[in-house]
């Protein structure tokens, strides 16, 4: 094999512009095209509310207006207004900011001076204007680069900053703004922040119970007991149980939406196993008090420090720099204190709560021998050979850099498993291949998972059992045919999720693939189509003599057409749980007992449309 020459002329210097352009995911994580909620355009958002919570924080503006038209996206604080003589410095200048020790700012969350920076560079437009004082400076730029700098004399406006953007699509792509995201991350600033508005396109946002308002914004059950909601210096927490399983928790440092937890999270969940052990007197197993617990947690901490520019686990060990107070003890004491004073002065709801955990241990106990014996099935199957086709990316550390590219595809059937396992990556995309239709799981208890050969080895393949952290792969993709059976099982498969492992589809893991239904070609070019619209597109582009393929079943479409369905251009559908989904009843209607109920649902509901009659035969 020939070696390529290395020379000085291969050695590149980048500007921060340009390597802002060119490698966005070290700044802002995934790109996206706006369909999950951890999307870059939605990061870009933060970036901007953050330094205008930032101003809240520090006693200044009370009200923040955001606008999102036409992918226009308007950030307004009446905050302090940036110093104008810095303005420019403050939006293109990477390390620039007020916040590196200042007195001006203390336990808010933008720290680094690349956020903001970070908006600029990756919009094709970006327009910056503040006011203090009645004096006002704007600066505007296209993709990093300045256009405009305009001073203004005798201003009316009030004092404050204004942030106006487009991102630019020939860095992300085409992309869209789901509204519910955008609104759900900015519900999360005023539930954090008491006092403080948002105004979304016009509609006002705003809490007056702050964790206790998510909390129970969040529920999609009844909780067991009204959600305990504390309350002291630097420290929020509120909390409740429900009745499934794993446990879901909210977490914030300075504002910012913790979704991978940290420090804080790891010392919440230790300081509540402790409190109650010791409120009850009971040698309670961690994992009894914590099963079907639903908890919100905020802490300040000053200059916090995370993992990663996108802030979403947090690693500071201390709650300041000083190093005098660990956020680990600084937690566990307030729980301890604040947490163990409530349940004494609320016997009602430690009754229930004893209640709980002891019906935890019991169930835990009862299938215990179950795990075991489970464990030894699982060593003794050829699990690699049998049921799972693994990626070279072996996530045994969770840290592993490449975690977020890894997905394992859960089909069935030989062929479909066939087609994939040889279209895939084979380095982070891995397959899990059921036998038949699985069990309906709905109203069973845990015990099934180990006692069931499919959902113990489908358990095992994704390891977690102990723990949703230690799950092997990013996305879980639900990868069945497009017909009645296809249908069923990925509802089996749902279920099984919902019932034993919500936090798989709360933590936004689980997906469905979404594959053509159609292939519409002719002899110069080939287009797959989604649905019945894309086909007409298709048809009308190449002519109404081209060659149209239904495509029934994953094991129709060929290997080598199913690599492009996988590769860049795979498209996942998010699996969603809201508080707005009941749960409960939708599974009860639509995986109980219930046929007679469902069979008039289905006749009295179906629609067929003519135009599908020919490509459903």
């Amino acid at each position: 094999m020939a070696v390529a020459n290395y020379t000085d002329k291969d050695i590149t210097t980048l500007s921060t512009r340009e390597q802002m352009r060119l490698r966005p995911g070290m700044w802002i994580g995934k790109l996206g095209d706006g369909t999950q909620p951890d999307d870059g355009i939605y990061t870009l958002i933060k970036e901007v509310v953050d330094n205008s919570v930032d101003e809240f924080i520090m006693g200044a503006g009370s009200v923040i207006e955001v606008s999102i038209e036409n992918k226009v996206v308007r950030v307004r604080d009446y905050g302090r207004g940036i110093p104008l003589n810095k303005l420019s410095d403050a939006v293109s200048k990477i390390n620039t900011s007020g916040k590196y020790g200042s007195e001006a700012f203390k336990k808010t969350v933008g720290l680094n001076g690349v956020g903001v920076k970070a908006v600029n560079m990756l919009s094709s437009s970006f327009k910056a204007r503040s006011v203090r004082d009645g004096e006002a400076r704007e600066v505007s730029y296209a993709a990093g680069v300045e256009q405009s700098d305009n001073w203004e004399q005798d201003v009316k406006d009030k004092t404050g900053t204004e942030i106006t953007y487009v991102v630019d699509e020939a860095v992300f792509g085409v992309y869209d703004y789901n509204m519910e995201y955008v609104e759900q991350r900015l519900k999360n600033y005023t539930y954090l922040n008491a006092g403080l508005t948002i105004v979304l396109n016009g509609n006002k946002i705003s809490s007056k119970n702050g964790l206790l308002d998510l909390l129970n914004e969040n529920l999609n059950e009844d909780p067991l007991y009204p959600p305990i909601h504390l309350k002291g210096t630097d420290i929020e927490v509120a909390i409740t149980h429900g009745t499934g399983y794993g446990e879901n928790y909210f977490s914030f440092v300075n504002s910012q939406h913790t979704t991978q937890g940290g420090t804080h999270q790891a010392a919440f969940r230790e300081g509540i196993a402790k409190t109650m052990k010791e409120f009850f007197k009971k040698d309670y197993d961690p994992s009894d008090v914590r099963t079907s617990i639903v908890a919100a947690i905020s802490v300040s901490v000053e200059e916090p420090e995370f993992e990663s520019q996108t802030k979403i686990k947090l690693s500071s060990k201390n709650m300041s720099p000083k190093g005098d107070v660990t956020v680990r003890q600084f937690i566990v004491d307030f729980l301890k204190q604040e947490l163990d004073n409530y349940l004494h002065k609320n016997p009602e709801t430690a009754k229930i709560l004893n209640k709980k955990i002891a019906d935890n241990e019991r169930d835990r106990k009862a299938i215990s021998g179950i795990q075991k014996k489970a464990r030894e099935t699982a060593k003794k199957v050829s699990l690699n050979n049998r049921k799972l086709r693994d990626c070279k990316v072996h996530l045994t550390d969770v840290k592993n850099p490449r975690k977020e590219d890894t997905m394992i595809f859960i089909t069935e059937g030989n062929s479909a498993s066939g087609s994939i396992t040889t279209s895939r990556d084979v380095a982070t995309q891995a397959v899990f291949s059921l036998r038949g239709k699985p069990l309906n799981s709905f109203g069973l208890t845990k015990k099934i998972v180990y006692e069931n050969e499919e959902f113990n080895l489908l358990q095992a393949a994704l390891n977690i059992e102990e723990d949703i952290e230690n799950l092997r792969y990013n996305k879980i993709v639900i990868a069945t045919d497009a017909d009645v059976d296809g249908m069923h099982i990925r509802l089996l498969i749902m279920t099984f999720f919902i019932q034993f492992f919500p936090e798989v589809i709360r933590q936004n893991h689980l997906f469905v693939l979404q594959t053509p239904l159609f292939r519409v070609r002719n002899k110069k070019e080939t287009i797959y189509c989604y649905n019945e619209t894309e086909k007409q597109k298709a048809l009308k582009k190449l002519g109404a003599n081209a060659e149209i393929t239904r495509f029934k079943g994953l094991g129709e479409i060929k290997p080598t057409e199913f690599k492009e369905f996988i590769g860049e251009n795979i498209r996942l559908e998010p699996v969603h749980l809201t508080k707005n989904d009941p749960i409960h009843d939708m599974l009860e209607f639509y995986m109980g007992k219930n046929t007679s109920d469902r069979q008039s649902f289905i006749v009295n509901n179906l629609r067929v449309e003519a135009d599908y009659v020919d490509d459903l035969i």
